[in-house]
């Protein structure tokens, strides 16, 4: 039989097939942290079913005391400290969630707690670890500079290092998840499942696949980082810029994750930053529920290949909540321009008097509702008896705008949609 893991909790042996992290593991982390986390919901959406076309089942870990899941891994993961190790304090690497849900749980225990975060992560996830009382540094463009900082840092202070994926005790509170979807919703056939680092998508593959074999595991990861993906499939695929899920964006995923996915998941998805923006306007419009691209990437990936889902009882984990007020204002707005709903109309009109009273009235005939104004007479091609009228104006949908692009050419308006004339 393999040797158990070196942080393998005592006297849980490593399972036969050779995994680090086992049903057991999973089992003892939900005895270790059912009164310290909440066992939060697991319910159908109705709409989004209908939309997706399978039973869709949400499982809201935003609803956790610090909006993650993250709770669970981390404080499972404290509690097997020794009282020297308390004593001492931890350190943590982290883009926000883990970060929130170590610095809570340390206060709560009475251990001394130090995170280290990448510069760039939500200010929202900043100030809420602080209120936790944490220690905070900023250091490192990435979370994997941000992990080269804390191991340095905390072996020159003596502090143990909790990881955010990358440690069964971690894999194994994450996966306590998939317990309590499967005892509230036993026919339950697929899972998706956020990858990052792979600590969530382990511990509830080890889970899930131990109460029911034959369900099929879905990992989804951002477009822009798919590293787990990349490994998992033989890819060389580029990892850059900006997402919406920075909470996944994981350069470098795990070891003894990458191996818990290789054995028991059945595949991984990508999903673009439009399909991502999409899944959380969605979330807040029809379940009004806050969640963060990360939280949302599942739903994306559904709605993205809903052929691939058709019929089937699919769980999808909210998995965290934490995403700025001004993000969320950004991400409904884009929603609204790309359903044709808030769209911004140029209009070359000629530089008289009352031209403007015209097209206003036509358009308040055509029942679209005037949001912005502006007259452009000098930046622009236009002959210099002519202006730019640029619009932005709201439609029920775009059908409706493209009546009122009818309208206005009808009445002899040279009229465009910015960037698609």
């Amino acid at each position: 039989m393999p040797k158990a893991p070196k942080n393998a909790p005592p006297d849980q042996p490593a399972s036969e097939s050779g995994l680090p992290v086992t049903p057991d593991h999973v089992m003892a982390a939900a005895a270790a942290i059912r009164d310290s986390v909440i066992v939060t919901e697991c319910d159908q959406s109705r709409t989004l079913s209908e939309i997706c076309g399978c039973h869709l089942w949400l499982k809201f870990e935003n609803l956790q005391f610090t909006s993650t899941f993250k709770e669970r891994g981390a404080l499972n993961r404290l509690q097997a400290l020794s009282p020297e190790e308390r004593r001492r304090g931890v350190i943590a690497m982290s883009a926000g969630n883990h970060a929130q849900g170590v610095a809570y749980h340390a206060h709560r225990l009475g251990i001394p707690a130090t995170i280290v975060m990448p510069i760039g992560t939500p200010m929202v996830k900043i100030e809420n670890t602080r209120r936790h009382g944490a220690e905070i540094v900023i250091s490192g463009k990435t979370l994997e500079e941000a992990a080269e900082f804390a191991r340095a840092h905390g072996k020159a202070e003596n502090l143990t290092m909790i990881h955010p994926y990358d440690d069964p005790l971690i894999i194994a509170g994450q996966g306590t998840i998939a317990l309590e979807m499967l005892a509230a919703v036993p026919q339950l056939d697929t899972l998706v499942v956020p990858i990052g680092g792979g600590g969530l998508i382990s511990g509830m593959a080890v889970a899930a696949k131990s109460l029911k074999p034959e369900l099929q595991i879905v990992g989804v990861q951002a477009q822009l980082y798919p590293s787990m993906y990349n490994a998992i499939k033989g890819e060389s695929l580029p990892m850059r810029g900006d997402t919406l899920a920075e909470g996944i964006a994981v350069k470098v995923p795990g070891r003894i994750t990458t191996e818990i996915i290789r054995g028991l998941v059945d595949d991984i998805m990508l999903v673009t930053e439009d399909q991502i923006e999409r899944a959380v306007a969605m979330l807040i419009a029809i379940e009004k529920t806050v969640v963060e691209g990360a939280g949302a990437a599942g739903l994306a990936a559904i709605l993205a290949a809903p052929e691939r889902f058709a019929g089937r009882d699919v769980g999808l984990v909210l998995t965290g909540g934490n995403i700025d007020t001004r993000l969320i204002a950004s991400v409904l707005t884009r929603e609204l321009a790309r359903e044709g709903r808030l769209t911004q109309i140029a209009i070359d009109i000629v530089d008289r008097p009352g031209q403007l009273a015209a097209v206003s009235a036509l358009l308040a005939e055509a029942g679209a509702n005037i949001i912005e104004v502006s007259h452009q007479r000098t930046f622009s091609d236009l002959p210099a008896k002519g202006t730019l009228l640029e619009v932005v104006i709201e439609t029920r949908d775009r059908a409706h705008l493209e009546d009122v692009m009818k309208r206005l050419g009808e009445a002899g308006y040279v009229a465009w949609l910015p960037g698609r004339r």
